[in-house]
């Protein structure tokens, strides 16, 4: 396998929990443009609050067009939201067509929607739910925004970056069964592949951008309480720690579950930090980058090689191509 010289840890001055005006102190995004998909929710909702504060413009594509108007009121401009489903690949073409028509840069493309172990559904294009989503969404949006973040790129630099989870730790790709049509659904074997998948995607951005100024990174937001858990019931909450019988949070989930702000750090971090300028195709978690660990490692921290091998991630890659050209 083949990963990254970068995957390992730097000296970032900052802990693990820091908190988003910790992170963009100095750091000034006037006449920046982002787009965050997700961003009217949890994490990704403190994600564009802190970088609108640190003076990017952010466009928000949305699902639910009128609930993210309510929850973005006075942080993202009603234009800037525009109707999107991850689920329907015609719809992001569409959005992608419509943003480039006004847009003629992208600075910060930050893929932070996702879902988490649903039961088994799919997509408008008949792919399993989770990986047609958190994969085969954000990767038909990253190239169809390509244009405005080549634009950026020339300029000043594009970053793009896409959330993974620990969860890759998991398991990573099925390339002979990528949606679950021969062996049973598993949600949390689909979620795990999923954000493998979401890793391997940020590392082959990474080396097809790199001529263009376009740097790219997955990251693990850590341990938050968000929609994302909305298909758990809190009995398998329970069951997997993170709460107690009453619904509260556990003892470990609140010793170790960090704030939506913090859970919005990484991203922030890896969408401006300086201390990441030449680098790129990495996993990173806590506000620095990952320690590749090995496959058997019994470690909650770190990233498994079948996230950021290079080899995989030109796989994947080549594959999802196949599949969305054969529909």
């Amino acid at each position: 396998m083949s990963i990254s010289k970068d995957q390992h840890p730097i000296e970032t001055g900052m802990g693990p929990r820091p908190e988003p005006q910790e992170i963009l102190n100095g750091i000034d995004l006037s006449g920046k443009t982002v787009l965050v998909t997700g961003g009217y929710s949890g994490i990704g909702l403190e994600t564009v609050r802190a970088l609108v504060k640190a003076g990017a413009q952010a466009h928000v594509p949305a699902r639910r067009v009128a609930q993210a108007r309510t929850m973005l009121d006075g942080i993202v401009a009603p234009d800037h939201i525009g109707e999107m489903d991850l689920g329907d690949l015609t719809s992001v073409q569409k959005f992608a067509a419509d943003f480039l028509s006004q847009n003629d840069r992208l600075d910060i493309l930050i893929g932070n929607a996702a879902v988490m172990a649903c039961p088994l559904d799919h997509t408008a294009q008949g792919f399993e739910s989770q990986i047609g989503i958190n994969h085969f969404g954000h990767f038909m949006l990253v190239n169809g925004l390509m244009p405005a973040l080549q634009s950026a790129g020339q300029s000043d630099g594009a970053r793009i970056v896409l959330l993974s989870s620990v969860g890759h730790r998991i398991g990573g790709i099925d390339f002979d069964d990528m949606h679950f049509k021969n062996r049973p659904y598993d949600k949390w074997q689909s979620y795990g592949q999923s954000k493998a998948a979401k890793a391997l995607q940020a590392v082959e951005l990474d080396r097809r951008g790199q001529s263009d100024n376009i740097r790219s990174f997955s990251v693990h937001p850590g341990g938050i309480f968000t929609p994302l858990q909305r298909h758990l019931a809190n009995e398998e909450m329970v069951a997997l720690g993170w709460t107690n019988e009453d619904g509260s949070p556990s003892e470990l989930a609140a010793a170790g579950f960090k704030t939506p702000p913090q859970g919005a750090g990484t991203t922030l971090f890896a969408a401006t930090s300086p201390k990441l300028n030449g680098m790129g195709g990495v996993y990173c978690e806590d506000c620095n980058i990952a320690e590749a660990v090995p496959a058997d490692s019994r470690d909650m921290g770190g990233v498994r090689p079948w996230a950021v091998d290079q080899e995989l991630a030109i796989k994947l890659w080549d594959e999802t191509e196949k599949q969305i050209a054969a529909l």
